[in-house]
């Protein structure tokens, strides 16, 4: 199953998404081993600026790789509802 070659984004997108997985991963040992609230917020105030930066990448990816295949309007459609969850999660 897993014996075949995927298509470059697709193995651009996982992979961004396994190293983002692995960063994650290393904030929580971080965390672990300084043992201290204010250290865990910092770690995890790095996070919250990975997360959309990856989302971001790997959607600017997707949508790179769709490009040829995909009408100008699915394409606004996805870039349109990438736009509204960073509408929808924004402090008030």
């Amino acid at each position: 199953m897993f014996f075949f070659l995927p298509e470059k984004h697709v193995l651009g997108m996982a992979s961004m998404r396994i190293i983002s997985g692995l960063i994650e991963i290393m904030a929580a040992l971080l965390m672990l081993k300084f043992n201290r609230v204010e250290d865990a917020l910092r770690i995890n105030a790095v996070l919250a600026l990975i997360g959309p930066t990856v989302l971001l990448l790997v959607t600017s990816l997707g949508l790179w790789g769709m490009a040829g295949r995909a009408s100008p309007a699915k394409l606004a459609f996805i870039l349109l509802g990438v736009a509204l969850i960073f509408y929808g999660t924004r402090k008030i």
